[in-house]
């Protein structure tokens, strides 16, 4: 059982005798047109990876990498551990550091880069007295990241982007920390189609926003499937949209603070939804 990773081990070690120095090799300029524009990334159905754990992650959860990038510096300090896996769908490829440092996003690249396929889209199986969330207008791809991640922490079932900022994006998947690997994730952009879904699928739905008049959530009874929709973090949800929901719900806050974070508030929101 152990030959394959001790082969993939070897195989790995012997492509240090081409280390890619160049930015115009074709894998390279690929991955940089993904990591920089969501047209790239819908046109080829491939997203990017960027970091040590995210990309572990991938390879556990088998989440369809195509490409994996190390530099000369990662290769030596990660090899035993990335080339263990199976990876006998995946191309490495090792660059040279300085060439690392050009592609990175963050300001201190550990030098493991991936290439990852997009999963097909699909439609969302809602489970019996399921809790969800709905994402509907965020653009914050810090934000969106944290949500998921959250949504993972705290067993949430599914959750739901709507007009929101690119699931795919490099910051949104780094800022998940692993959990959209995890999470059962659905992208409707069609808010009649979104609410043809959750009524079919006989979900309450709660709008959550910022109204004295609004049910406090502490106060909600939250029986049977449930999904919460959370708006934009500036303007939340349309009033068109939340008019559409069951009911409107509400955190309660005292003195003069009439707002939080998005990404607090949904972390307030899904405890509540889970007790």
């Amino acid at each position: 059982m152990q030959k394959q990773p001790r082969r993939q081990v070897k195989e790995a070690r012997s492509l240090l005798e081409n280390i890619i120095t160049s930015k115009d090799n074709p894998v390279i300029k690929l991955y940089q047109k993904l990591s920089s524009s969501k047209k790239e990334r819908l046109q080829y159905g491939l997203f990017v990876l960027e970091g040590l754990r995210i990309t572990e992650d991938a390879i556990r959860e088998e989440s369809g990498l195509s490409h994996l990038i190390v530099t000369e510096q990662a290769r030596e300090k990660f090899g035993e551990r990335l080339f263990q896996a199976d990876l006998r769908d995946t191309r490495i490829i090792v660059i040279s550091n300085e060439l690392g440092n050009k592609i990175a996003s963050t300001d201190n690249t550990q030098g493991v880069f991936a290439i990852c396929r997009i999963p097909q889209q699909r439609q969302m199986t809602f489970a019996e007295n399921g809790r969800y969330i709905v994402l509907f207008g965020l653009q914050d791809p810090g934000n969106v990241g944290m949500m998921i991640r959250t949504a993972d922490a705290l067993g949430i079932d599914g959750v739901i982007m709507s007009k929101s900022c690119d699931l795919y994006s490099p910051k949104v998947i780094r800022s998940t920390m692993g959990s959209v690997f995890r999470m059962d994730i659905m992208i409707e952009n069609d808010a009649d189609r979104l609410f043809e879904l959750l009524t079919q699928s006989g979900a309450e739905t709660s709008a959550a926003i910022i109204d004295k008049d609004a049910i406090p959530v502490t106060e909600c009874s939250f029986t049977g499937r449930q999904a919460v929709l959370i708006g934009n973090e500036g303007n939340g949800l349309p009033p068109d949209i939340s008019a559409r929901c069951s009911r409107r719900v509400t955190i309660p806050m005292h003195g003069t603070v009439n707002s939080l974070n998005a990404a607090m508030a949904a972390g307030i929101l899904m405890w509540e939804l889970k007790k």
